[in-house]
C-alpha cells in the first residue's frame, strides 16, 4: 500500500504530521556552506555525507517527506545507476567490494568510463547504503506490519459489508441497533441493485448538471422543477444534551406563523385550492405540502404526492441543527411538540412510498430513522412495522437481534407481528444454502419453538391467516375448539386491531409452500400439547384475558396513518367519530404549544340569530361555537386540531401490555 492511500486511511493530510521534538534542527552555516549545499540540492536534494548517526538535518522538515526516495540512486531515462548493479550481483559477492573501476550510465544511450577517483566514491556511498539498508529493515518488519494490520481492518470493513458473510458480526463490532447508513436512506442504492446504474441514472445526470442546490443532503434529492429555495422561516435549535443524548425541536418565525395561519384557514375551507394558493407565495411549507400531498394521492396522482413530500423533507432537513445527526441513533425530538410532528409524518409518508415503490430496504432504514427519534414513546407505534420491513427486505439477522436485545424491557413477543415474524425470520434463515448445516439446524429448532408459542398465544391468528393465503385446513383443525372460530371472537378488541392489521399487511410472507408445510407441522404439535393438558395454554388464556383491553394512542395513530380497512374498522367510536387531520392525526393530550392562533371573528359574535339557531343543531356545538373558545388553550385546540382525551402511556411499556408478576 502506497504512502498516499496510508494517510487517506488515516484521514491525514500531506505536510500535518505532528511536530516532534527536534523534528526541527537550525544549524548556522557560512556562506561557503550554503553555496556548497545549494549544488548538492541541485544534484540531488540531498547531502551524502550527512547519513551518519546524527541523521539528516534540514531547514524545512518537508524536505523530509520523500527522503527515502531521494537515499536510491538518481534515476536517469528510466534507470538506476550506480548501486542498482551492485545490488544484482551474485550472492557470493556480497561482501566483495565490485570488480573493476567502471561505472556505466546510460545518457542518451552512449557509455563513458569514470574515473578511478569517482568509482572508489562511489564504492564507499554503496558501503553506506548497505548500513542504512540494515538499519531501516527492523522499522520496515514494524512498517509492513502495520500495514497487514491495516489490510486486516480493510478487509473486516468489506466483510461486514458484503453478503458473503451470513453470520453475525461480533459483538464488538456491532453498531447500534437503531444505527442508520447514510448509503441506505438513499433508493437509487437499492434500485442499482437490482436494474443497474445505467438504468437508474441515465436521466438523472442531465438534470444534476442544471441543479443550482449549494446544499448536500441525505433525505431527498432536490429537482430542477422546484422553486428555488428561500428559507422559509423554519430552525432547529438544542433544547438540552444529558446522558449522551441531545434533545432537539423545530422552531417557527413569525413568518411562518403567519403562513401557519393561512394554511389553518384553508384547511377550514375544505377547498385543496387554497392550499395551492398558499404554496405559491411559500413554497416550502412543510404542512401544505403534506396536506396537499394527500389530496393528490386520494385523486390518483402518486407521483405528485411523492414530489411534494421529498419538497418536504428538503425543507426540513436544510433547518437542521449542526450538531443534529441522523444516523447516530443519539438525537431526540419530541412529538408533544407540534412543530416536531411535521417531520415525523414527512418520514412516515416517505417511507409508504418506498416501500410501494419496491425498496424495502430503504423503507427500513426510514424506519429505524423515525423510531431513534423517540424510541421510548414511540409515537408512531414503528415496532408493528419494522418486522414486515426487515421480512421483505430479507434481513432476518436484524430481526432476531433486535428481538433479542429489546424483549427484556419491551415485551416484544406480546405483540403479534413480533411473535410470528421472528420464528419466520428464524425459518428463512434456515433455508439459505450458504450456512453451515449446524446453524441451519438451530435455526430450525429456534423457529419452530417461537413458532408453537406464538399459536399459543394468539391461536385467533392461524384461520384468518390460512384464509389470506387462500389455503384450507383439515378437518381436524378447522373443527377444533382451539383454533376454530371461537378463538377469533373471543379476542379482547385491542388484539383483534393488532391481529387486523398484522395479517393485512404480512400475510402474503406466509404464501410460499415450504412456509406453509412447517407452519402445519407446528399446527399440529400445539393441538397435541393442548389435548395433553399443557399448564401453558391455560396461562396464555388468562393472559389474554386480563391484557390488551384498550390499545394505546400511538397504536392508534398508527392504525389511522396504515389505512389498512381492516384494522381501521377496528378503532373504538371515540377515534372514528372525531376529525383526523392529515397534517396532525390524533394528536396527543398532553401537547408542549409555543405559540397559539389569533382569534377569529365568527358569525356568532356579530349576533347572527339565524346562524346561531343552525349552528345549535350541530353535535359538537358550543356557546363560543366550534373551535372558538376564549383564552390560549382554546386556540391551540383551534391551531392544532382536536385533543380528545386517551391513554397516552410510554409506548409499548404501559403496565397493560405488561404480564402481571
Amino acid at each position: 500500500m502506497s504512502r498516499r492511500a496510508l494517510r487517506r486511511l488515516r484521514g491525514e493530510q500531506r505536510g500535518q504530521e505532528p511536530l516532534g521534538p527536534g523534528a526541527l534542527q537550525f544549524d548556522l552555516r557560512d556562506d561557503d556552506d550554503a553555496e556548497e549545499e545549494g549544488l548538492k540540492r541541485e544534484l540531488g536534494g540531498r547531502r551524502p555525507g550527512e547519513a551518519g548517526k546524527e541523521g539528516v538535518r534540514v531547514n524545512n522538515r518537508f524536505e523530509l517527506i520523500n527522503i527515502e526516495d531521494l537515499e536510491d540512486d538518481p534515476v536517469v531515462n528510466g534507470e538506476r545507476s550506480g548501486s542498482s548493479l551492485t545490488d544484482t550481483a551474485a550472492p557470493g559477492n556480497k561482501g566483495r567490494a565490485p570488480c573493476g573501476n567502471t561505472d556505466t550510465k546510460a545518457d542518451g544511450g552512449v557509455a563513458r568510463t569514470a574515473p578511478p577517483e569517482q568509482s572508489n566514491a562511489s564504492g564507499k556511498l554503496r558501503k553506506k547504503k548497505k548500513k542504512q539498508k540494515a538499519k531501516k529493515s527492523s522499522t520496515g518488519e514494524a512498517v509492513e506490519n502495520g500495514l497487514e494490520d491495516i489490510d486486516r481492518i480493510l478487509e473486516r470493513i468489506e466483510d461486514s459489508s458484503g453478503l458473503n458473510r451470513p453470520g453475525p458480526a461480533p459483538l464488538s463490532s456491532r453498531k447500534h441497533i437503531l444505527y442508520v447508513e447514510h448509503r441506505h436512506l438513499n433508493p437509487d442504492t437499492e434500485l442499482k441493485r437490482y436494474f443497474g446504474a445505467r438504468a437508474v441514472l441515465g436521466e438523472q445526470r442531465p438534470r444534476q448538471r442544471q441543479r443550482v442546490y449549494p446544499k448536500c443532503t441525505w433525505l431527498t434529492t432536490p429537482k430542477s422543477t422546484w422553486p428555488r429555495y428561500s428559507k422559509p422561516g423554519l430552525s432547529m435549535r438544542l433544547l438540552e444534551s444529558k446522558k449522551g443524548l441531545s434533545l432537539f425541536a423545530f422552531e417557527h418565525s413569525e413568518e411562518y406563523q403567519q403562513a401557519q395561519h393561512k394554511f389553518l384557514v384553508a384547511v377550514e375551507s375544505m377547498e385543496p385550492n387554497n392550499i395551492v394558493v398558499l404554496l405559491q407565495t411559500s413554497p416550502y411549507h412543510v404542512d401544505s405540502l403534506l396536506q396537499l400531498s394527500d389530496a393528490c394521492r386520494f385523486q390518483e396522482d402518486q407521483e405528485m404526492a411523492r414530489d411534494l413530500i421529498e419538497r418536504a423533507l428538503y425543507s426540513m432537513e436544510c433547518a437542521f441543527h449542526p450538531l443534529f445527526s441522523l444516523t447516530s441513533g443519539a438525537c431526540r425530538l419530541d412529538y408533544r411538540r407540534p412543530e416536531n410532528r411535521s417531520f415525523y409524518l414527512a418520514l412516515y409518508k416517505q417511507m409508504s412510498f418506498l416501500e410501494k415503490r419496491g425498496c424495502p430496504r430503504t423503507a427500513l432504514e426510514y424506519c429505524k430513522l423515525i423510531l431513534s427519534l423517540e424510541p421510548d414513546e414511540d409515537p408512531l407505534c414503528m415496532l408493528l412495522l419494522i418486522d414486515h420491513l426487515a421480512l421483505r427486505a430479507r434481513n432476518y439477522e436484524y430481526l432476531i437481534r433486535l428481538f433479542q436485545e429489546w424483549e427484556a424491557h419491551r415485551n416484544l413477543s406480546q405483540l403479534p407481528n413480533f411473535a410470528f415474524s421472528v420464528p419466520l425470520a428464524y425459518f428463512l434463515l434456515s433455508q439459505q444454502t450458504d450456512l453451515p448445516e449446524h446453524e441451519q439446524s438451530s435455526a430450525r429448532e429456534k423457529a419452530s419453538l417461537w413458532i408453537q408459542q406464538a399459536l399459543t398465544m394468539f391461536p385467533g391468528v392461524l384461520l384468518p391467516l390460512l384464509e389470506y393465503c387462500s389455503v384450507r385446513p383439515d378437518a381436524t383443525v378447522s373443527t377444533h375448539p382451539f383454533f376454530g372460530p371461537n378463538a377469533e371472537i373471543s379476542q379482547p378488541p385491542a388484539l383483534s386491531q393488532l391481529v387486523s392489521l398484522y395479517l393485512g399487511r404480512s400475510h402474503f410472507l406466509w404464501k410460499e409452500p415450504t412456509t406453509m408445510s412447517w407452519l402445519e407441522e407446528n399446527v399440529h404439535r400445539v393441538l397435541q400439547a393442548v389435548d395433553a393438558g399443557d399448564p401453558a395454554v391455560e396461562a396464555c388464556e388468562h393472559r389474554r384475558k386480563l391484557l390488551y383491553q384498550r390499545a394505546p394512542r400511538n397504536i392508534q395513530r398508527h392504525v389511522v396513518l396504515s389505512e389498512i380497512k381492516e384494522a381501521v374498522a377496528a378503532l373504538p367510536p371515540d377515534v372514528t367519530t372525531q376529525s383526523v387531520m392529515g397534517f396532525d392525526p390524533l394528536p396527543p393530550a398532553d401537547t408542549i404549544y409555543s405559540y397559539v392562533r389569533p382569534e377569529r371573528l365568527s358569525p356568532i359574535s356579530r349576533g347572527n340569530t339565524i346562524a346561531l339557531f343552525f349552528r345549535s343543531l350541530l353535535p359538537n356545538y358550543t356557546a363560543e361555537g366550534p373551535g372558538e373558545a376564549s383564552g390560549s388553550d382554546a386556540g391551540a385546540r383551534a391551531t392544532w386540531g382536536s385533543t380528545v382525551p386517551s391513554c397516552r402511556g410510554p409506548g409499548l411499556r404501559v403496565p397493560a401490555w405488561t404480564p402481571p408478576a
